[in-house]
């Protein structure tokens, strides 16, 4: 029987040796087969990423260019507590085979779409799948290897991670070029075959008796319905329909309304979707604040350098790929260093800090950018802001994970992954429409609105940009010099929030198979690791 939350709160809960733990051998094996899905993941983003201006250029316009996004980023928000949940009640290796198979039927719909209102509707459907996929590795290794060990392997996760951020923007920006985008959501079939087969050859785990709760659909359908109407809201305000609009002021309360009551059933369901007292410990807390945060200031780098490197700076789709490679090698090499350090020394508050303030910096840097930034000097800004990422990406998992029981390392694993996607969608969302209107309004004071709009139709990669009359050309470039210099100042103010928000975090020491030499076997935040069964 667990502790209760109140010897938690007072640290009256001795920390027990985790029982049957795998052999190192049998981990590595089964890690490697959870870095494959994670990888799946990864590249997909990293890959469509580099690949949106040639697709929004085939099949919409600017204007649909966040929704690409938001719908993907949606439906893995809304889906993402339901696949924790499910993990923890019904076991997680058929869990999360079942997130592959979607997120792969989704891949394959998204490459066949012949119009933007197809593409963002089986994007949604891939969304759905990829809810699974990161909060199943993560809660799968949450189960196998104990917070303090972990860093053991983690030469594995940032393999994966040089391979997706270094890979998938190259990867995507050669398809892109020389087979066509639909090859950037093809390319997930077959890495996606070798996942599902490898998973289901080397993961064994213990077999979980079918749980007689019943899943909170309740909640998971109130949640839905909230995070949706308020990321609708985010991205018509200021360009569908003006702030003070009764869609926009129906959607802000409606929203707020159905969140309330989501948190209400929380308090009152056996088994709820997203149990509310794990929001009780700081650390949790706060790291899913900051993942937030992280996710919001991430996903619109990795959404508008490439539209600028393409647009403005006159690359290619292969070569906006390699000019992000400055941010990438940096998060990567930052988040492995990070990583050794933290487990050697058990110590990782000092790491969102720093990663905070570089965050704010970096995306201040980025800010600065006009239509005469060099490669070189927008290289440097980048490798600024993906030092603050990499001290941020791990820990905000490891620190979220070492806050909960084990019999909640599904729901713990989930809800923050929640709150990272969640930022992802309101930075894609919120970015997005800020960056649209100042294009809009940039091309109409130079050109007049119809010569404004008929620019914003053209493709946005720098052959298509070349064949333009020089003064729309510039026109445009500055307009999206000055989107990105708008969608970036937003970023930095975004970041300083969760910088200061790492001064908070407590210094606690890190569950290992056992009390770690000098560690206080009984904390505030300490948990009876329990035999992980999935």
């Amino acid at each position: 029987m667990g502790p209760t939350e109140e010897q938690r709160e007072k640290g009256a809960v001795a920390t027990e040796p985790a029982k049957a733990e795998p052999q190192p051998r049998s981990v590595r094996v089964v890690l490697l087969a959870l870095m494959i899905a994670m990888l799946l993941a990864m590249l997909d983003n990293m890959i469509v990423g580099t690949a949106m201006p040639t697709i929004v250029g085939e099949l919409g316009g600017l204007a649909h260019l966040s929704w690409v996004v938001t719908a993907y980023t949606l439906a893995t928000a809304a889906s993402t507590p339901i696949w924790g949940k499910l993990g923890d009640l019904y076991g997680r290796k058929n869990i999360f085979l079942t997130s592959i198979v979607i997120f792969l039927i989704g891949s394959a719909l998204s490459g066949m779409a012949q119009d933007m209102s197809q593409l963002i509707g089986f994007r949604a459907i891939q969304g759905l799948g990829a809810g699974g996929l990161m909060v199943g590795v993560m809660a799968i290794i949450g189960d196998l290897i104990p917070p303090r060990e972990r860093g053991k392997y983690q030469g594995m996760m940032a393999g994966v991670m040089a391979l997706a951020m270094i890979g998938g923007p190259l990867v995507g920006g050669t398809i892109t070029d020389h087979l066509g985008w639909r090859w950037s959501f093809y390319i997930n079939l077959p890495l996606g075959v070798v996942a599902l087969a490898m998973i289901t050859a080397v993961l064994h785990l213990p077999v979980k008796e079918r749980s007689k709760a019943r899943v909170d659909y309740l909640g998971a359908a109130l949640l839905t319905i909230g995070i949706t109407e308020i990321v609708l809201l985010t991205t018509w305000g200021g360009t569908e329909y003006a702030w003070d609009s009764g869609v926009i002021m129906t959607l802000g309360i409606t929203g707020v309304s159905v969140l309330l009551a989501f948190i209400a059933v929380e308090r009152k369901t056996a088994e709820p979707i997203m149990p509310l007292h794990i929001f009780r410990n700081r650390n949790f807390s706060l790291m899913s604040a900051i993942g937030f945060l992280t996710g919001f200031v991430m996903f619109g780098a990795v959404l508008f350098l490439p539209l600028y490197q393409q647009s403005v700076q006159g690359a290619s789709a292969t070569n906006s790929g390699l000019l992000l490679l400055p941010m990438l090698l940096s998060m990567m090499l930052v988040s492995l260093i990070a990583g050794r350090i933290t487990t050697s020394s058990g110590k990782y508050k000092i790491f969102p800090i720093v990663g905070g303030g570089l965050m704010v910096l970096g995306l201040f840097l980025l800010a600065q950018m006009d239509t005469s930034t060099t490669r070189l000097t927008s290289g440097l800004y980048m490798a600024v802001l993906g030092a603050g990422l990499g001290f941020l990406m791990q820990i905000t998992m490891l620190v979220a994970q070492n806050s909960v029981e084990m019999k909640d390392m599904g729901v713990g694993s989930s809800t923050t992954t929640l709150f990272r996607t969640l930022g992802g969608s309101f930075g894609a969302a919120i970015m997005g429409a800020l960056f649209t209107n100042r294009v809009q309004d940039d091309m109409a004071a130079h050109l007049g609105t119809g010569a404004g709009a008929a620019a914003q139709t053209a493709q946005l990669d720098a052959a298509s940009l070349a064949k333009l009359p020089e003064a729309i050309r510039e026109a445009y470039q500055q307009a999206v010099s000055s989107g990105t210099h708008e969608a970036f100042t937003l970023g930095a103010v975004i970041a300083v929030v969760g910088f200061a928000a790492a001064f908070f975090i407590k210094e606690v020491p890190l569950r290992g198979a056992g009390p770690q030499p000098g560690e206080t076997p009984a904390t505030d935040d300490a948990r009876v690791p329990q035999t992980a069964t999935s």
